[in-house]
């Protein structure tokens, strides 16, 4: 995503949970679509210059106090739409 949305942050994190190595926090990320997306076969999506602005909710594992895994949801269909890749 920071590759084709450099802009890319989640300024603020609402929600925040936490247990053991294990935390979860949402937010909402935004980002503007400005440079080529790679499609994974050697091709790529040219930019649209579209906002994108949508919820996220991420869990983080964590080993002496660094994350080792992290695992990140938004709505996919609404995230094409705004860039203008989805109807």
């Amino acid at each position: 995503m920071f590759v084709y949305a450099p802009d890319t942050q989640i300024k603020q994190h609402p929600f925040k949970l936490g247990q053991g190595n294990l935390t979860s926090v949402s937010g909402i990320m935004t980002g503007t679509f400005t440079k080529p997306m790679p499609t994974g076969d050697g091709k790529f999506i040219q930019p649209t210059g579209k906002k994108f602005s949508l919820p996220m909710s991420t869990v983080g594992v964590w080993k002496d106090g660094v994350m080792v895994e992290e695992y990140l949801y938004w709505d996919n269909q609404s995230f094409m739409k705004q860039l203008g890749l989805a109807k």
